[in-house]
């Protein structure tokens, strides 16, 4: 039942911190190209990339940080990214006839995202291991 409410916990913060930065985003740059949920998915990349290489590959780690894996990562993360916002978004852009948006929509996501995971993870792994 604990597991229940940290997933449904973690899942409104991390909604709500969706909601927000890729409106900010958007406010901010416009929203011609999907600005916004690039940064979330970006951002989002990087926090499960520090706590993955934090919490489930260092040694020493507290047994609370691994139980709060399902709060964080399931639960915060897992609604914060937002692979089915990008995927419409994607979408639009190529029925719009924008087929190069759409394409460095793809690209950008696939390749910033996996950066900033391994960044991510790599920056978890140092601040871990002190």
């Amino acid at each position: 039942m604990i597991a229940l409410l940290l997933v449904s916990v973690g899942g409104a913060l991390g909604a709500c911190a969706r909601f927000w930065l890729s409106g900010a985003v958007a406010r901010l740059v416009g929203a011609t190209f999907p600005w916004g949920t690039l940064t979330v998915n970006v951002t989002g990349a990087l926090a499960i990339g520090v706590l993955a290489g934090g919490v489930l590959t260092a040694e020493g780690v507290p047994d609370a940080w691994r139980e709060a894996w399902l709060g964080l990562v399931v639960g915060v993360l897992g609604s914060y990214t937002t692979v089915s916002s990008f995927s419409l978004q994607t979408l639009a852009l190529a029925r719009a006839g924008e087929w190069g948006g759409a394409a460095l929509n793809v690209v950008a996501s696939l390749c910033l995202c996996l950066s900033a995971a391994l960044a991510g993870q790599a920056v978890g792994l140092w601040l871990f291991r002190g």
